[in-house]
């Protein structure tokens, strides 16, 4: 029996414990960046609970230890059906697939990435409710349990800032000298330090660790992934989730939206707005810098492109700090971050005057021809998905598409497609650095499957994350010929 099998029998014990009988239906929920892996287990009567496993037993303690506590004082966390903590497994309350990016993103126009208002009734609930966490959470956390630090103390915002170092500057290829960088990392943890820290620190406080649940007044926020929390400051909490990158909020909707929070911790007899805001840039600062450290360790170090979508949206946050003046004299980091605004900077400039290379993706279904060529170059690549493990075969994915969250958890679960993607990646890498090097200008590549439906679209879309991501300069198309014949409009785009 595999190990994997192992954990979710284990998982599924826990289920017939809760719901007095076992799941009838056992399925992958993806974990985006997590190290968890969760399944979500359904009763032949529709009760569904979400089994999870960590490998960490230390950050599962600090976790369960926590998610028990919330759930005393009341707070929108999911409950604890059961655990097994020596396994690592646990048992969860089924807070569904809607997650407040979710959200951002339906509401957004076709086409656009711009801060939808329709969320922020949303945006500002979390608000209301995130000081109760950090208060009340403060007071009754046992942060004996906390993982890896207690606080927010020096060393944290060193651990951070050194993660940014190592994975975004070194692996981005930012120069800068590292005994001059050292002194503004020490200079700026000192600033952050003269904050009050001795609150419930939620740690990662962004779109994605917010579900969105319907409510007797309408849709309610309920909170994930706390269990990187510690002591620590008030700011950071509120910096992680106005300068969520992908979220994307413009600076007219965080001044409003901070002032929201102020106002609200002004209620409950929390004064010191100056000190606050004394701190706050510095506190924004050091979020995004931790961001950009996770985005590189995913995308440059696991090679997962799509976190390295979000370094643009991070870049535009790292401009307006810039431009509004650091909180204190960092000359060194300064012009690291400089030089990171002006690689990916999402303002557009002219575009080249012999056009550039353009990478024309496509994907098809073989009974219906070879995709033509637009080109006219009659070269590029096709490559043939069918041996690859076929969601479409099972009754849950034939109305669904690869586009679609479910139908990407299946084939991102499957090590074949992982390493057939590689693949991929790789002879695609190198052919554009060859054309772009001979000064060319078209290539195309197309992903073949049965039906054109699920695995060549899958293909696809993540070849054109990777290309926009590690080739900046070429422009990417991407056509799904059978798109007409899908059933339905996928919910991922």
């Amino acid at each position: 029996m595999t190990p994997g099998r192992v954990l979710v029998d284990l998982a599924s014990a826990l289920f017939a414990e809760w719901c007095g009988e076992p799941p009838s239906d056992i399925r992958p929920v993806a974990a985006d960046g997590s190290t968890r892996s969760y399944w979500r287990l359904t009763a032949p009567d529709g009760a569904s609970a979400v089994g999870a496993h960590g490998p960490d037993p230390n950050e599962n303690r600090a976790f369960l230890s926590y998610s028990r506590t919330l759930r005393e004082l009341g707070l929108p966390v999911p409950e604890v059906y059961g655990a097994d903590e020596d396994a690592g497994v646990w048992l969860l309350e089924d807070l569904g697939d809607m997650t407040l990016f979710d959200a951002i993103k339906e509401a957004r126009e076709p086409g656009s990435d711009a801060f939808p208002d329709a969320v922020l009734p949303l945006y500002r609930r979390v608000l209301e409710i995130l000081p109760r966490f950090q208060v009340e959470g403060g007071e009754r956390i046992n942060f004996r349990r906390a993982y890896p630090r207690a606080a927010f103390d020096r060393q944290s915002i060193l651990w951070d800032l050194n993660y940014f170092k190592y994975h975004f500057l070194k692996l981005a290829h930012i120069p800068f000298n590292e005994a001059r960088l050292e002194r503004d990392f020490s200079r700026l943890a000192a600033h952050l330090r003269g904050a009050e820290r001795s609150w419930f620190l939620y740690r990662d406080l962004q779109s994605r660790n917010v579900m969105v649940r319907p409510g007797p007044e309408g849709p309610e926020p309920w909170f994930i992934d706390y269990q990187g929390g510690r002591r620590g400051a008030l700011q950071y909490d509120v910096a992680s989730l106005l300068y969520d990158s992908k979220a994307n909020l413009d600076a007219r909707y965080r001044e409003a939206l901070l002032e929201h929070y102020l106002g609200v911790l002004e209620a409950r007899g929390i004064s010191g707005r100056d000190a606050f805001l004394e701190h706050w840039p510095g506190y924004v600062l050091v979020r995004v810098l931790q961001a950009l450290g996770a985005y590189g360790y995913r995308g440059f170090f696991e090679r997962k492109p799509r976190f390295l979508q979000s370094v643009p949206y991070a870049a535009e946050n790292l401009r307006g700090l810039l431009e509004a003046g650091l909180p204190v004299e960092v000359p060194e980091l300064e012009g690291a971050l400089g030089a990171i605004v002006d690689r990916w900077s999402r303002v557009e400039g002219p575009a080249p005057a012999d056009g550039g290379l353009e990478v024309t993706i496509s994907s098809f279904r073989f009974s219906g021809g070879y995709p033509s060529d637009t080109s006219g170059h009659g070269g590029g690549y096709v490559f043939d998905c069918r041996g690859l493990p076929n969601p479409g075969r099972e009754e849950a994915y034939r109305e669904l598409t690869g586009l679609d969250e479910e139908t990407v958890a299946f084939i991102a679960a499957r090590p074949e497609a992982q390493a057939f993607l590689e693949q991929v990646r790789g002879i695609v890498d190198a052919h554009v650095a060859n054309y772009l090097e001979r000064g060319l200008h078209s290539l195309s590549v197309s992903f073949g499957c049965t039906g054109g439906q699920h695995r060549s679209v899958y293909m696809a879309a993540r070849l054109r994350e990777h290309i926009l991501v590690r080739h900046p300069d070429v422009r990417v198309s991407l056509t799904h010929r059978e798109s007409a014949d899908w059933p339905r409009r996928p919910s991922r785009v």
